[in-house]
């Protein structure tokens, strides 16, 4: 018989997993979910939430588990996690992946800093911090983020059997995918093995943030603007679009650009920053200046149609968007 390590005032074992569309993270999800039920006798259930349903957009998976014995009849969203997974890092800028955490919860993130770092800067007090480049993994192996990330969960979960998972997985892959099922178990191997985590004790002295419910509104009738205003709606310039890039996003060579404009052409989000300047005769002409990263989801269609390699896809780097962006004229007239 399998013991959960720990489980809430319900006795769930409880796991949520913060990500955007187009990583796996439902399937995650599911799949972890059976491996606890049919590889460990536990009972477990897992389902989603999500908005719009469009890539990019931010997803959460919510999975528990409990003694075979008692019976699962909660289906509300995970609010208070044992363990959170990060498949991510940059949805920490517009979400509370973070929420519900208590001192000794587990945090996984998909990322290629330090847990030190991570600490320092998603503010956690306490509680153990792995790491794993899902998205490195995913790229060499030619597979998905959510296997390295699922490989990575079984081992900071020592009740599951990683080699259920395995069946899970060569069942849930073989008859549509047969090709995909051995580079999806080499990732979720790697992911198992190369997961790097710390533990920091909650400071003396300190206590943790206290928890609020997730339906409780944010602009509530003591915190609304005047009027109901809406602050940032979706088409503001203030939208910042760079938590949908899934860790690839495009580069700009500016020696190779002919300025033709088929990259501006396919871009949904009018990235590409111009400027009307004149040519070797003297004729005005608009000559690309460069990529405005707050608006680029990393959909690489630019790259996919710019015929002179001007564009390339890349990994994306920490800092790098930052440090090579082109504003476009309206923001720098706001800020």
């Amino acid at each position: 018989m399998v013991t959960l390590p720990k489980v809430n005032e319900l006795g769930f074992f409880e796991i949520r997993l913060e990500s955007i569309g187009g990583l796996g993270a439902n399937l995650a999800g599911k799949m972890l979910a059976e491996a606890g039920v049919v590889g460990v006798g536990l009972n477990g259930v897992s389902f989603s939430s999500y908005g719009s349903e469009k890539k990019g957009s931010p997803v959460k998976a919510h999975i528990r588990f409990c003694d075979s014995d008692k019976m699962i009849r909660a289906a509300s969203p995970v609010e208070r996690p044992h363990v959170v997974g990060i498949f991510h890092e940059a949805l920490a800028k517009t979400v509370n992946v973070i929420s519900g955490i208590d001192e000794d919860s587990i945090v996984l993130v998909n990322s290629t800093k330090s847990p030190e770092k991570l600490k320092e800067n998603m503010h956690l007090l306490s509680g153990t911090i792995a790491v794993v480049d899902a998205v490195g993994i995913a790229l060499e192996e030619k597979n998905r983020v959510n296997m390295a990330m699922l490989g990575a969960l079984f081992r900071l979960c020592s009740f599951l059997d990683p080699e259920a998972m395995k069946d899970v997985i060569h069942k849930s892959l073989h008859k549509k995918y047969p090709q995909s099922v051995q580079p999806a178990l080499k990732t979720f191997e790697r992911g198992y093995n190369e997961v790097v985590f710390a533990s920091f004790p909650l400071p003396f002295g300190q206590q943790m943030p206290p928890y609020t419910r997730q339906d409780t509104p944010v602009l509530g009738y003591a915190t609304q603007p005047i009027g109901g205003t809406i602050t940032n709606p979706g088409n503001s310039v203030l939208k910042d679009l760079s938590i949908s890039r899934a860790g690839m996003m495009p580069h700009f060579h500016e020696d190779k650009c002919i300025h033709c404009a088929q990259c501006d052409t396919v871009c949904p989000d009018f990235c590409f920053v111009w400027e009307e300047q004149p040519d070797k005769k003297g004729r005005p002409q608009m000559f690309l200046q460069g990529i405005d990263y707050q608006y680029c989801k990393g959909c690489l269609k630019c790259v996919q149609a710019c015929p002179v390699d001007a564009l390339t896809d890349a990994r994306e780097e920490d800092g790098y968007a930052e440090q090579h962006r082109v504003p476009h004229r309206f923001d720098l007239a706001i800020h």
